[in-house]
C-alpha cells in the first residue's frame, strides 16, 4: 500500500491545509497565526508531517532544546501532538507517523524522543498508551498527575525544568499561559473572554511568544496552561463547563 504523506516546508506551508482545522479558503485567525508561527519553527528543525489528504493524520515534533516547553535534555526530540481520527482512524497511520518519527530521530544521532503524558490521559494531548507500545516509559512527573515519557536510544532521559514543577503564580485570578501553535487556542481564548466578560469574572492572558519564555513557565506545558487561584489547574482548553468547575474552587 503506498500512503502519501507530505512534510511541511517554507515553501509549501502557504497552499498546504493544517491537519487540526481544514479550512478551503476561508481565513482563520488560528490557522493564520500558526502558519506565522511555523516559518520560523520549520528553520529550526521541526517537522510536520500529515497525510497528503483532508484529514487529521499528522505529527509534530521538534529538537527539544528549541521547542517551546520547560522541558530539559540533551539531543533529544519532543513530540507535540501525534494524531489520526475520525474515518482515518484505525487504519495505521499512527504508527506509520511515530516509525518515522523514531527513524528521523535515530539517523539525525538523536537520544531519544519525549512528550508530555498524565496519569489519567487528557484529551489534549497525544495518546500516552499508544506511545507505551513502542517503548516510551514515564521518566519524571508532577506533584499534580502530569508525566514526562521518553523512549531513550542510549540510556539518558530528559527532565521537567524545575520551574515547570512550581505550579505556582502569585495571580489569584484566573490566568491563562498560551502561544499560538495550536489553531484551536484563539477561539478557545475567545469563549473564554466572553463567558468572563458576561460573568465579570477577572481574567488573565500571558502570551508565551518567546524560546526563553516558554522554557521558563511555571508549569507543564504544550501550548496552554491554566491556572485559578495561583494554583496550576491544566494544559487543557477550557469549554464552558470546565471554566465553570474550576471557578467553583
Amino acid at each position: 500500500m503506498d500512503i502519501d504523506f507530505v512534510n511541511l516546508t517554507i515553501e509549501n506551508l502557504v497552499n498546504e491545509h493544517l491537519c487540526c482545522i481544514i479550512r478551503s479558503k476561508k481565513p482563520h485567525p488560528g490557522i493564520d497565526a500558526k502558519k506565522q508561527w511555523l516559518s520560523e519553527r520549520l528553520k529550526e528543525g521541526y517537522v510536520f508531517r500529515k497525510l497528503n489528504a483532508k484529514a487529521t493524520v499528522f505529527i509534530e515534533y521538534a529538537p527539544l532544546e528549541t521547542a517551546w516547553v520547560p522541558i530539559t535534555g540533551d539531543n533529544y526530540y519532543y513530540l507535540y501532538c501525534l494524531w489520526a481520527t475520525g474515518s482515518h482512524k484505525g487504519k495505521g497511520y499512527g504508527k506509520l507517523l511515530m516509525e518515522y518519527c523514531l527513524a528521523d530521530a535515530k539517523e539525525k544521532g538523536k537520544s531519544g524522543v519525549c512528550m508530555l503524558g498524565a496519569k489519567k490521559q487528557k484529551s489534549f494531548l497525544s495518546d500516552q498508551s499508544f506511545a507505551k507500545k513502542f517503548g516510551f516509559e514515564v521518566v519524571d512527573t508532577t506533584d499534580n498527575g502530569y508525566e514526562l515519557l521518553a523512549l531513550s536510544f542510549d540510556g539518558t532521559t530528559p527532565k521537567f525544568a524545575q520551574n515547570a514543577k512550581k505550579e505556582e503564580i502569585e495571580s489569584q485570578e484566573l490566568t491563562i499561559y498560551y502561544d499560538i501553535q495550536c489553531p484551536f487556542v484563539y477561539q478557545n481564548m475567545e469563549t473564554i473572554k466572553q463567558y468572563c466578560e458576561t460573568n465579570d469574572v477577572p481574567v488573565s492572558f500571558i502570551h508565551v511568544d518567546t524560546l526563553q519564555k516558554a522554557k521558563e513557565l511555571p508549569c507543564v506545558f504544550n501550548n496552554w496552561g491554566v491556572f485559578y487561584k495561583g494554583s496550576f489547574e491544566t494544559v487543557n482548553l477550557l469549554d464552558i463547563p470546565y471554566l465553570k468547575r474550576i471557578l467553583k474552587k
